[in-house]
């Protein structure tokens, strides 16, 4: 298979952590016989520095026409004082609703070898494997009207019927080929777009009789996520409560490093890992690549349909980390290592031993929300 992927590095660690996931998908297409042409651009504050934009045109035609884009990080404290539609976030958001990509899947597991580096109880995260499905386009982000002077601010809150349904269908899917229960997360109690999520969710309930559906307020649902996280399967939530409670997720994994997620709807995905720039560590051979490897894996699957090859790559993951490799914020971790010295490890983890197949038997334990992405070697 031929494919063109474009590399959106951007600020702070996404340049390292970019590099290893392109590495591995290099290694990933000389070992199954793909031919993957990478082509880099600029976006974020490094853009806005070369060319006073967060997501100048060239960068856009690029991804428009190329087969998925995988994305580093934007942001940073260099460009906190710059204009809205200058700042690093503003070309991000430009770029979504430009790609048309309205569901963000964060797939969320605990990795048994890691049980420990959660600072919460092993017994409460173990055997976790959750699936956020994020609104991305509309919401608070997008809203309009929006103002703000030193005196006043507002934004704006909206929902169309049209918005929720298309990403709560996603969700729906989702379930529906993983553990069949899906909770839906609102503030119905207070906003009138929350009563339209729920009542748009329970309209489209009964197409998918198989699927437990369950509604919770945000507030009450972001404690029982990290008190009884085994009990979720799929969560569907508006934009800007996905983005609030999947970091809140990272928790039970162990680590903001290890998570993925691609962002889908359009004609190209685009695949990210959820941490931010980490100015305070770039440069420095810190960041864990771990969340933008497996943010590949899920290229691979999502975009480029090579399911096969992301079981490998995720098998690589899976192996390094029983063995205990991993970055400074991986607590435990007996083999430490480097952003690019882990990311070797996991491309040597790749290459089977002569004669052998790759090591899919690891990859029981999936990270990335396949279909198999459910099952869990608990």
């Amino acid at each position: 298979m031929e494919a063109r992927i474009t590399v959106l590095p951007g600020d702070g660690v996404g340049p390292e952590v970019t590099a290893e996931a392109v590495a591995c998908l290099a290694t990933i297409a000389e070992q199954f016989g793909h031919a993957f042409e990478f082509q880099e651009a600029l976006i974020g504050g490094a853009a806005v520095d070369a060319t006073g934009d967060p997501l100048p045109e060239a960068t856009l035609n690029l991804c428009r026409t190329c087969d998925a884009v995988m994305l580093g990080a934007v942001g940073g404290p260099a460009w906190d004082r710059h204009p809205r539609d200058q700042r690093p976030e503003s070309g991000l958001l430009r770029l979504r609703k430009a790609l048309g990509l309205y569901a963000n899947l964060r797939p969320v597991s605990v990795h048994p070898s890691l049980e420990d580096a959660s600072p919460l109880k092993p017994e409460i995260v173990r055997g976790t494997d959750l699936m956020f499905v994020r609104e991305l386009s509309g919401g608070l982000y997008f809203g309009e009207p929006r103002s703000y002077s030193d005196e006043a601010a507002v934004n704006t809150l909206p929902y169309t019927r049209g918005e929720i349904e298309r990403v709560a269908r996603v969700a729906f899917d989702l379930a529906s080929v993983r553990r069949k229960r899906l909770v839906s997360v609102d503030k119905a109690n207070v906003l009138e777009t929350s009563r339209l999520w729920r009542k748009v969710v329970d309209d489209m309930a009964p197409a998918y009789p198989d699927v437990a559906v369950q509604h919770a307020y945000v507030d009450s649902f972001a404690m029982a996520l990290i008190t009884r996280p085994r009990d979720f399967d799929v969560v569907l939530t508006e934009n800007l409560f996905g983005d609030i409670l999947s970091d809140e997720a990272a928790v039970l994994a162990g680590s903001l490093g290890l998570l993925p997620s691609a962002s889908l709807g359009g004609s190209v995905g685009l695949f990210e890992p959820i941490h931010g720039s980490a100015p305070d560590i770039a440069g420095q051979d810190k960041a864990n690549p771990i969340g933008t490897i497996l943010s590949a894996a899920m290229l691979l699957r999502h975009a480029l349909k090579l399911d096969a090859e992301a079981l490998a790559l995720e098998a690589a993951v899976n192996h390094v980390i029983k063995g205990g490799h991993g970055t400074g914020d991986l607590k435990g971790a007996t083999h430490p290592h480097g952003t690019h010295s882990l990311g070797a490890r996991i491309q040597e983890a790749i290459r089977p031993p002569r004669n052998k197949s790759p090591r899919l038997a690891d990859s029981a334990y999936s990270w990335c929300g396949s279909p198999e992405g459910h099952r869990s070697n608990h």
